[in-house]
């Protein structure tokens, strides 16, 4: 991701700073959407594995990057205490 576009986005729920979520953190989300168990904070299942994904300051909840954009919809986001 392009760091000027980094530096810009920010938690549409908390306006904080976004940064890089760590390759293992995708690798566990994407070993449980292909176990079809992972699921966004609405209670949807995610259907397509991460690219990556934009972690808000409080380290909480991830925002998941899918076919290389970002998506910052709240109910899309994932609440990381699942995946640690």
């Amino acid at each position: 991701m392009d760091a000027s576009l980094l530096e810009i986005l920010r938690c549409p729920q908390d306006r904080t700073r976004l940064r890089i979520a760590e390759p293992e953190v995708v690798a566990r989300i994407n070993r449980a959407v292909a176990a079809q168990t992972a699921v966004n904070v609405a209670g949807e299942r995610l259907r397509k594995p991460l690219d990556g994904g934009l972690v808000r300051e409080a380290g909480d909840r991830l925002y998941p990057i899918i076919d290389h954009i970002p998506v910052m919809l709240p109910d899309e986001a994932i609440d990381l205490a699942a995946y640690r």
